[in-house]
């Protein structure tokens, strides 16, 4: 119930009495043998998307934007707004110049993000994007701040006197990107839209205009235009209105009917008068992409326009392999490569953080003007057609959602286990074996899918899926520290679970909000949804809900201070724990009780606490929570003033915790035997911790912790 799962590895407890203990020197030497792994290699990020074929040499772009690198090198930060119109060509241009111009400018690191990813009804996720990026450049998940403030402010300290490229896509407005500058570097924004209140920051604004005829033409054929195609070309450039996504969706088509000509391709788009003059207007954009759009889809085979009407109707920007393959699509691994070699589709990859994917890529993106197009397409559908679609994708997460969730633990769930094997919901096989971080990788990457699919399951009334999608998704919220999305979803499992009559799951629902608000700082919100959430037990018999809501009340109540209700809190927690006879939950509130118990200042009840706990600990080989339970009798020691105890029970924390691999507690241990070293002026002690420290600091540890 407290989410610790067991390790591997014997731990190791020296008993203290009559205040006899190893010497100094002989805990020194025990500290130099410790088992310390060297954390592992972070290599630089390099997150941008890989350029494409066919891009045309836009030479006064690519050397303002070198001039800006090379000005950005040692000076700060320098920001740039690269503007232009959808399809022109924003995110090729820039990913081009990294790869041939820009690249050895920035080697300390090269993340990227596209905001309509991250955007949910309006507002960017901006905190998870830095958690992302700070992961990236080796800070994890858990050492960081909760909040948005606290993130920027790591970032850009992290980032300070390195040379790193920011690459932010579909900016609409200035405050969504100033928290995502770096310490030094160069920002770089793409939009298609002015944004003057960055000018007025100090950005610089580059335009990116539509291709004229020369530089066009290259893209459709990839070659000189032959003689008397002249005309043809000039008025297939402007037909495709000078964007080269619409130029390269024509030649692909071409290319694939070698024994046409342009004036084939320029009478297979219908009578269009281009969208030169319409200055920054994205209408002209728009008119200009479904006459191409329409123009290619009427050749593509029935199986592939399937598939296409199937991606406009999604809720979500990307989408799984697997997904179209569960909704029994037919030959979609041969409608996938007819959108992708149109361009309408790209490949997004397995690969996390930029690394180069081990495989075939799983998860794919329309470009955004392809789904709206695509939208367009889809809303003709019958009502009946697009609920029914709607249903069969949000049973898809629900059950994807479930399969990625039990890879990662065996905590306590409500829900049945998914009735979809994972081969059955199209997914290959061992899709999330290993120890979880696939599964919870998957979860990640798909995050702004399943929020889209939660809120639209929850507009049509989908209310079971919508409640066990949220259920499913705690790992995520609280591996990952995805606060922001937990704040969304969970009140919408909130109302599903009122609406299936289901007060275990309100319960269950109710909780885990209450732990992203305590994560957020907000402990008054936390125990609002506690208090919320407590008159519901009368409606269920399940003891392990009044153990959770009992736990969690208990860590908000040590947090606001309130001692004496943490302890009566962590008391029922581990009454009902007991009651169930579920012994690893009686392991951890034991140790939540004793952290309370510590707190007031019993100190020999905290301890009778952890002893006891320690022995069941053993007992059950829940072998995790052995160096957890004799770190704290470390602390217990310490508080009581008892070094001495207190430096041997730290030294069995430590080498407990090297013997499992438990990095964090081996730092934890580390850091507490420093401090208690330097007060009992024990030099040797100090010096062998300070050594194991600096072996264990990764390259995003900062001097004095971060």
């Amino acid at each position: 119930m407290g989410g610790d799962d067991a390790g591997v590895g014997a731990g190791v407890w020296n008993s203290v009495s009559g205040g006899t203990v190893f010497g100094a020197v002989v805990q020194a030497q025990r500290i130099d043998s410790l088992n310390v792994e060297a954390p592992p290699q972070v290599w630089p990020p390099r997150q941008l998307p890989p350029p494409l074929p066919g891009f045309v040499n836009r030479t006064k772009e690519r050397r303002t934007l070198r001039e800006l690198a090379e000005a950005a090198v040692g000076q700060g930060v320098r920001t740039v707004v690269v503007t232009g119109l959808g399809g022109v060509g924003k995110t090729q241009l820039i990913a081009h110049c990294v790869r041939s111009d820009l690249g050895a400018f920035f080697p300390d690191g090269q993340v990227y993000v596209d905001l309509a990813d991250v955007r949910r009804d309006g507002a960017v996720d901006v905190a998870g994007v830095l958690g992302d990026w700070l992961h990236a450049f080796g800070v994890p998940y858990g050492h960081q701040p909760a909040g948005l403030g606290g993130r920027a402010d790591l970032f850009r300290t992290v980032t300070t006197g390195k040379r790193v490229l920011v690459v932010v896509d579909n900016v609409r407005q200035a405050p969504e990107i100033r928290a995502l500058t770096p310490g030094d570097g160069l920002l770089v924004a793409t939009s298609r839209t002015m944004l003057p209140a960055l000018r007025m920051d100090g950005a610089v604004q580059l335009v990116v205009d539509p291709l004229d005829e020369r530089e066009a033409i290259g893209i459709v054929r990839g070659r000189p235009v032959a003689q008397g195609e002249g005309p043809a070309a000039a008025e297939l450039v402007r037909r495709c209105g000078g964007l080269p996504l619409a130029l390269r969706t024509v030649g692909e088509w071409l290319v694939e009917r070698p024994q046409l000509g342009l004036d084939d391709a320029v009478r297979s788009l219908a009578p269009f008068g281009g969208a030169a003059g319409r200055g920054w207007a994205d209408e002209g954009t728009v008119d200009v992409m479904e006459q191409v759009f329409d123009s290619v889809l009427r050749q593509m085979p029935d199986h592939t326009r399937a598939l296409y009407r199937f991606l406009g109707a999604l809720p979500g920007t990307t989408f799984p392999a697997a997904l179209p393959r569960a909704a029994g699509l037919p030959r979609v691994d041969a409608a996938l490569g007819d959108l992708m070699t149109s361009h309408l589709v790209v490949a997004v990859g397995p690969g996390r953080d930029g690394a180069a994917p081990a495989g075939p890529p799983h998860r794919f993106r329309m470009h955004d003007l392809a789904r709206a197009h695509a939208a367009t397409e889809a809303a003709t559908l019958p009502e009946e057609a697009a609920r029914s679609l709607l249903r069969t994708v949000t049973d898809f997460y629900a059950e994807a959602v479930a399969h990625a969730d039990r890879s990662i633990g065996g905590r306590f769930r409500l829900q049945d286990p998914p009735a979809r094997s994972l081969a059955e919901l199209g997914f290959a096989e061992g899709a999330f074996s290993g120890d979880g971080q696939q599964g919870l990788d998957w979860l990640d990457a798909e995050r702004g899918n399943i929020l889209a699919v939660l809120r639209a399951a929850a507009r049509e009334g989908l209310h079971d899926a919508v409640w066990r999608i949220c259920e499913s998704l705690w790992p995520l919220f609280h591996e990952r520290a995805r606060h922001a999305d937990s704040l969304e979803a969970h009140p919408l499992g909130i109302e599903a679970a009122r609406w299936e009559n289901r007060p275990d799951a309100e319960i269950r629902m109710r909780n885990q909000l209450a732990r992203a608000h305590a994560a957020l700082g907000d402990l008054d919100r936390a125990a609002e949804e506690l208090r919320a959430g407590e008159p519901l037990l009368a409606l269920t018999e399940d003891a392990r809900l009044r153990g959770i809501l009992a736990e969690t009340g208990g860590l908000v109540a040590l947090a606001q201070g309130r001692t004496a209700d943490a302890r009566d809190r962590f008391t029922a927690a581990l009454a009902a724990n007991t009651e169930r006879g579920d012994q690893h939950g009686i392991v951890v509130q034991s140790y939540q009780l004793a952290d309370a118990v510590r707190a007031s200042g019993d100190h020999a009840e905290a301890r009778r606490l952890l002893a006891a706990a320690l022995g069941l600990a053993r007992e059950t080989g829940d072998l995790a929570m052995i160096p957890k339970l004799t770190l704290l009798t470390a602390r217990v020691h310490a508080d009581a003033g008892e070094v001495a105890q207190a430096v041997a029970a730290a030294t069995d924390a430590a080498e407990q915790a090297g013997e499992q691999g438990l990095t964090s507690k081996i730092r934890e241990a580390l850091e507490l035997l420093l401090g208690l070293a330097r007060r009992s002026g024990d030099t040797a002690l100090a010096e062998s911790c300070e050594r194991r420290l600096a072996e264990l600091r990764g390259p995003g540890d900062l001097p004095g912790g971060a």
